[in-house]
């Protein structure tokens, strides 16, 4: 088969509303996660510097901070973010519900 196809509601949620999407859709290189945040949710600080992974988060819905090696950088729906792979992150959700697609691509060494 040259596709993948998989509803992202009939993914279990890992991690407090993150719903992984590389191994049900079967990807090599490219990681996606769909994350529903509710207000004031915080993520684990953390860097890729290990794997190599470039990401992207893009802001959907809300309002939320992402600290990037301790600069805080205000995302508002709509907007997206590339963060290299050897520099710290962390979202802060704002204080209503907020849904992002987060991307992780390395080059699969």
């Amino acid at each position: 088969m040259s596709y993948s196809k998989v509803n992202t509601r009939d993914v279990d949620p890992i991690a407090d509303g993150m719903r992984f999407l590389r191994d049900p859709l079967d990807c090599e290189k490219l990681g996606v996660t769909v994350l529903d945040a509710d207000p004031g949710w915080t993520g684990k600080e953390h860097d890729h510097a290990d794997d190599g992974q470039e990401e992207v988060y893009v802001l959907l819905e809300g309002e939320a901070t992402v600290t990037v090696e301790g600069e805080d950088v205000h995302l508002e729906a709509g907007e997206a973010l590339r963060i290299p792979a050897d520099a710290t992150r962390q979202i802060h959700n704002g204080d209503a519900e907020s849904k992002f697609v987060l991307v992780g691509a390395s080059d699969g060494e």
